[in-house]
């Protein structure tokens, strides 16, 4: 009788491949990004519009039903063996245990880990793959997948649908996610949001020249440095995400109590039409998954 296979056996992809920059396909990315020259191009560019329009709302609709939820990034190329798998697998747990989902990129490496420790536990994992000029694919513990054409579609389901990243060692890919994130906390776009970053070897240059460079240069206020967390250790991070998401309920609570009694609450009081804004909704309970 031939032997069982293991879990990463079944499961795991391949890490992704170097691109061959002359064996490309054409993306519809890279269609929309390219100035058009000839009348023909231009007359395409106006029904463009509607695809994205059709691809926001595609992710929507399927991400509308999601409670609470963390989106987690990292390399694309990191191996099972690599610890950093193991510790990405850990944190989907943790989240999956603590009432949140786990929203990735859906592809292999960090986010095929997060998505497996996620979907093992019984949590929603959730993947948004994008279109790309070489084969990634989409990994086998997602639980609601969606796919995207255009980045900036994807980029923003990554933070709409999230109470906080978790930002694991990657490449470029993982930078842009980074720092779009730290842009919209630091521009008042996005509030009470968490950016938590595992590998203290991996971030503490980053951290450094942040603070020795754009700090000390003035680019950079002196609290923007302190909205990075990092830490080698899951647990850390899910507990300062829960402490953050629970801190936000309890002041969206108060704020709710206040609007009932007549009390304006320092400008947060009942919203457009007279209507209350709405509460974060309540962690997901764990359904435990049978074994697969």
């Amino acid at each position: 009788m031939p032997a069982k296979k293991s879990d990463q056996a079944r499961f795991s992809q391949p890490p992704v491949p170097l691109p061959d920059l002359k064996a490309q396909k054409r993306t519809e990315d890279q269609r929309l990004l390219e100035r058009p020259t000839n009348l023909q191009d231009m007359a395409k560019e106006s029904w463009r519009v509607l695809r994205i329009m059709g691809e926001f709302v595609e992710g929507f609709e399927a991400l509308a039903h999601l409670g609470p939820a963390v989106s987690v990034f990292g390399s694309a190329r990191t191996q099972p063996e690599d610890p950093m798998y193991a510790a990405a697998a850990r944190t989907g747990q943790l989240l999956a245990e603590a009432g949140f989902s786990v929203i990735t990129g859906g592809g292999p490496g960090i986010m095929e880990a997060a998505n497996k420790g996620c979907h093992l536990t019984g949590g929603e994992s959730v993947g948004c793959n994008i279109e790309l000029p070489f084969e990634q694919g989409m990994n086998a513990f997602v639980d609601t997948s969606v796919n995207f054409h255009y980045f900036f579609v994807r980029k923003t389901m990554f933070v709409k649908y999230a109470e906080a990243f978790v930002i694991f060692p990657g490449g470029f890919g993982t930078m842009d996610e980074l720092f779009e994130s730290l842009t919209l906390i630091q521009t008042g776009k996005v509030q009470n949001f968490p950016v938590v970053m595992i590998g203290q070897k991996y971030w503490s240059g980053l951290k450094d020249w942040i603070r020795s460079s754009m700090l000390a240069e003035g680019k950079v206020s002196a609290k923007d440095p302190d909205l990075l967390h990092v830490t080698d250790s899951p647990e850390e991070a899910v507990a300062v995400i829960v402490e953050a998401y629970d801190r936000e309920v309890a002041r969206a609570a108060a704020e709710a109590a206040a609007a009932d009694n007549g009390v304006n609450g320092a400008g947060n009081g009942p919203g457009r039409g007279g209507f209350k804004p709405p509460a974060p909704m309540p962690r997901r309970p764990l359904v435990p998954r049978e074994a697969e």
